[in-house]
């Protein structure tokens, strides 16, 4: 398992042409590979390799066609000896990725598709996101009212990860992502974050993933590629509340935010 004694930086790869923020930016293989390795540079722990965008209204993709996407890219990784996790919530795909050294799953439905992910994913050993969403990516900003948002989100990664064990994951492999921004308002995903210790009771570390997302465009009143300062405002805020790991577009910036926020919060400068 990849080690969480500081906090982990989980570099965002989408090879899609649609996503809300980097959609076609990286369809070319060499272009993808290159960002990667920049990322790396720039101090990812991992990469996180995307075929299908799970932005609000987003169309599904069949599973060769997500893995058409992103095969060359991560096999290439692979061959590097690149860290990487693979973004699907297809086993097909999950199954390829991880023959070509993907070290973990990242699956916005948690596992929700049926049992042969959870099973693939045990047996490999990789390490295991699970997301909360309600609905899907079509539907889940058409409902995003909850009588008690923070205790709905911890039930459901709660019975996740209860799922996934008994699929065959064991709880070391487990990681639990709120799902900032996936069926929630922008007044929710703010919530989750101010509100996140309630969630490190659960036993797992915690994902956020709050980078150029809606929300802060509605707090900066700024368009998506202008929301550097509130994703690393998020990410620190996080750290605060307990997250370990934080998947971004801008790299460097959190970083190197995260490690002064660490080496406060430890009181400790870290050994050079």
């Amino acid at each position: 398992m990849i080690p969480l004694d500081r906090p982990l930086v989980m570099g965002v790869l989408n090879l899609t042409p649609d996503s809300f923020s980097d959609g076609g930016a990286y369809t070319d293989p060499s272009a993808a590979v290159e960002r990667a390795v920049r990322m790396l540079a720039e101090g990812a722990d991992l990469v996180d390799v995307g075929g299908e965008s799970t932005r609000p209204g987003a169309e599904p993709v069949e599973p060769e066609e997500e893995w058409r996407r992103i095969g060359a890219v991560a096999r290439e990784l692979g061959r590097r000896g690149v860290r990487f996790s693979v973004d699907t919530r297809r086993a097909a795909v999950a199954e390829k990725a991880l023959d070509a050294g993907a070290a973990v799953v990242n699956d916005v439905t948690a596992f929700a598709a049926g049992s042969e992910m959870a099973r693939l994913v045990g047996t490999s050993g990789a390490g295991a996101v699970l997301m909360h969403m309600r609905g899907t990516p079509q539907s889940m900003q058409s409902d995003v009212g909850y009588d008690d948002l923070l205790g709905e989100i911890r039930t459901s990664l709660s019975e996740a990860a209860h799922r996934a064990q008994e699929q065959g994951v064991s709880p070391d492999q487990i990681v639990v992502d709120p799902g900032i921004g996936f069926g929630k308002s922008a007044a929710g995903s703010l919530e989750v974050l101010n509100r996140l210790d309630s969630l490190v009771s659960l036993g797992y570390p915690i994902l956020v993933g709050p980078s150029r997302k809606t929300f802060l465009g509605a707090v900066l009143g700024t368009g998506v590629t202008d929301r550097l300062e509130g994703t690393v405002a998020a990410c620190v805020l996080a750290r605060d509340r307990g997250a370990c790991i934080f998947r971004v577009h801008d790299v460097l910036a959190v970083r190197r935010a995260l490690d002064v926020t660490n080496a406060i919060l430890r009181q400790e400068v870290p050994s050079s």
